[in-house]
């Protein structure tokens, strides 16, 4: 019997990486993708190293996957970027224009890739990785918000589309994690010590933790769910923000 399968996308650091160790410790075969060359290689993890933006590379992934473990279950769509610039800046519509290509039209080109391969399958499980940020405004980061509710409304849409087939479509929206991306943020005490203090639970997450809900929505556990974007904030999009947590 071959081992289940599954692509992670944006696996080189952070909630991507921890995703692609823990699908592989479970017995998944793993095709990893990342711009960056270093991708981890446990066994069971086939590196494939490009930008989801671009349709060749996740056409690639899914041919990697049927290539070498025969089938594909699953697809974890973590791959994103960050770094909005003021609305006004010169290259604003330059930057905007690259996070809609890599934070959409990723998403976009690997469920299009999947889905046939999944739908002849029998069915399976699409993930993609929202943020808090889409499910309402932050100061300063209106490019990320723009493309990561929409990221909301795709997982709604395609889930929809895609449910007759047997393919469940979801999303996890991450709160404050501590990963590479966010180490600027930990860097400032003060910075750290405010951002803190709004989640209710006192801590930001690890990857670890991030990485689990994506298994939790890709796993037979989650049969009956698709169309939703899970919060794993630790009670952060719970709170109005007029008060502070207790």
């Amino acid at each position: 019997m071959t081992r289940p399968a599954v692509i992670v996308t944006g696996a080189a650091a952070g909630i991507g990486r921890a995703a692609a160790l823990l699908f592989a410790e479970r017995g998944y075969g793993v095709v990893a993708v990342d711009e960056s060359p270093s991708v981890t290689r446990p066994a069971g993890v086939l590196p494939l190293v490009g930008d989801v933006s671009g349709q060749a590379v996740n056409e690639a992934a899914v041919a990697l996957a049927v290539r070498e473990f025969g089938r594909l279950d699953a697809v974890v769509l973590n791959a994103g970027i960050g770094g909005t610039p003021p609305l006004e800046a010169p290259w604003a519509v330059e930057r905007f224009d690259r996070m809609v290509a890599v934070n959409l039209r990723g998403p976009v080109l690997g469920i299009r890739a999947a889905v046939p391969v999944l739908r002849e399958g029998g069915g399976g499980a699409i993930v993609v990785t929202a943020s808090v940020s889409g499910l309402a405004g932050d100061p300063g980061v209106w490019a990320y918000n723009a493309t990561k509710a929409a990221v909301v409304n795709l997982v709604r849409g395609t889930a929809i589309d895609h449910a007759r087939h047997g393919i469940r479509i979801n999303a996890v929206a991450p709160g404050l994690t501590d990963t590479p991306r966010t180490a600027a943020h930990r860097d400032d005490p003060a910075l750290e010590a405010e951002l803190t203090r709004r989640i209710p639970m006192g801590r930001w997450a690890r990857p670890r933790e991030q990485a689990e809900a994506i298994w939790f929505l890709a796993s037979p556990a989650a049969s009956y769910i698709t169309g939703v974007t899970l919060p794993v904030d630790g009670g952060l999009t719970a709170n109005t923000g007029l008060l502070p947590p207790p």
